[in-house]
């Protein structure tokens, strides 16, 4: 099952600096994910400015329980960069 996830930073003065003090250690667990055919795409999302607010990730999880678990080790969770995670099931459309 594909997941689409969208989880958006925390809004607090430190927020940016937490994001890019953690942003190696989650991009290497993604990296991880990359290379066991688990993460298709995925980046930053922005506000009007160009500044980062939080991200965006397709992932190709194979059961719950992975879903689960990437909930519980992503840096970015495990490190409270991201305030608010939205998870839902993802289609893609065949055109």
């Amino acid at each position: 099952m594909r997941y689409v996830i969208h989880a958006y930073d925390h809004t607090d003065a430190d927020a940016l600096d937490r994001r890019m003090r953690v942003r190696s250690a989650h991009l290497d667990y993604v990296r991880q994910l990359k290379s066991i055919g688990q993460f298709i795409l995925g980046g930053a999302l922005l506000d009007p400015d160009g500044n980062m607010i939080g991200s965006m990730l397709l992932l190709d999880l194979e059961t719950e329980e992975q879903l689960a678990a990437y909930l519980q080790a992503d840096p970015y969770i495990v490190q409270g960069v991201w305030d608010r995670v939205d998870v839902k099931p993802f289609r893609q459309a065949d055109v």
